[in-house]
């Protein structure tokens, strides 16, 4: 047997798709390219997969992503209200992985600001990511 190379009774489960993680996947390149239901769909996927039946989040990093993203489609859609909501508890975790919310929080930001510049709801939400921004190197562009 080659080192490395799995035995061959482990190959059945060796090359899985994690479902998850191709409707985690599906959802950023949907709410990118500005297919917003879809985006959304798939981001109330992940998190319904992403959450255990009492709530425990069993990937807290991916729902964090998919609030993001349905508070990208709502301010999309002018709910600037759910938009802030989601962004929020986006950003309320303890376990954040800064390389994924940062490509997700700069486009809410994006949308914050071509948007809802003139709301000091949206303004309070653009200045907490600053402080996020500096409190985490690298999370936003200064």
């Amino acid at each position: 047997m080659l080192e490395g190379m799995p035995h061959p009774e482990n190959l059945d489960n060796h090359f899985v798709v994690d479902p998850a993680k191709f409707d985690f996947y599906a959802m950023d390149c949907y709410r990118l390219v500005g297919e917003d239901k879809l985006a959304r769909t798939l981001a109330e996927e992940v998190l319904r997969a992403g959450t255990d039946f009492d709530g425990t989040e069993r990937s807290p990093m991916r729902n964090a992503e998919a609030r993001v993203t349905l508070g990208v489609t709502a301010a999309r859609e002018g709910d600037l209200d759910q938009a802030l909501i989601m962004g929020d508890r986006a950003l309320e975790g303890d376990r954040q992985s800064v390389p994924s919310l940062i490509m997700t929080s700069r486009e809410l930001a994006a949308e914050m600001k071509q948007r809802y510049a003139a709301e000091p709801a949206a303004r309070d939400y653009l200045a907490r990511l600053r402080t996020l921004g500096r409190e985490k190197p690298g999370f936003l562009p200064q």
